[in-house]
């Protein structure tokens, strides 16, 4: 067997009125004074990869439209829902009352192994990811309902903001049904 690559015509892909209509991955992103334009724009991208319900964007981080962002989102930025809130704090706060249970991506004490992250049907989710050298900030991962932790085995201790959000939104679309 051959392992010729498909072509783009075969993927299957959606075009963008049809992903704005589509059902959406009950995940909201949250970036937290997230300084790279780059890593914004991968997790745009990755964002419509899975087709998470928007993506929010706050203090530092960088809003579209920008040619860095779109030079790694490549277009995900146009199609992915996004709001930009000037205090990560005032988003989380607005997460809460519209019902969704908000966790931060975090090394904590008595954080959940993000693989042994319970998620319950019919529940509606956010993360929060933080700044790419202080993190999440600790006043947002205090009024998050936990911490959700990636272990690491390595000298570093921490990922890529953009990796990390490749990690925790690809588990969530497992968890959650959209993936089998």
């Amino acid at each position: 067997m051959t392992n010729k690559k498909k072509l783009v015509t075969e993927m299957g892909r959606i075009d963008a009125d049809a992903f704005r209509a589509a059902g959406k991955l009950p995940l909201v992103v949250v970036l937290d004074n997230v300084r790279s334009l780059h890593n914004v724009g991968s997790v745009f991208r990755t964002g419509d990869a899975f087709r998470v319900e928007r993506i929010m964007l706050c203090g530092i981080t960088a809003t579209p439209p920008s040619a860095e962002i779109h030079k790694t989102a490549l277009g995900a930025e146009d199609v992915v829902g996004w709001q930009y809130y000037e205090s990560t704090m005032d988003a989380v706060d607005a997460l809460r009352s519209e019902g969704y249970r908000v966790y931060s991506i975090e090394q904590c004490r008595g954080s959940i192994p993000l693989q042994s992250f319970p998620t319950e049907p019919g529940e509606r989710y956010a993360v929060v990811l933080g700044n790419e050298v202080k993190g999440v900030q600790q006043a947002v991962v205090d009024a998050s309902e936990g911490a959700i932790e990636i272990p690491q085995f390595g000298t570093k201790h921490s990922l890529n903001v953009s990796v990390t959000a490749g990690m925790v939104i690809w588990e969530f679309a497992k968890k959650l049904g959209m993936v089998e």
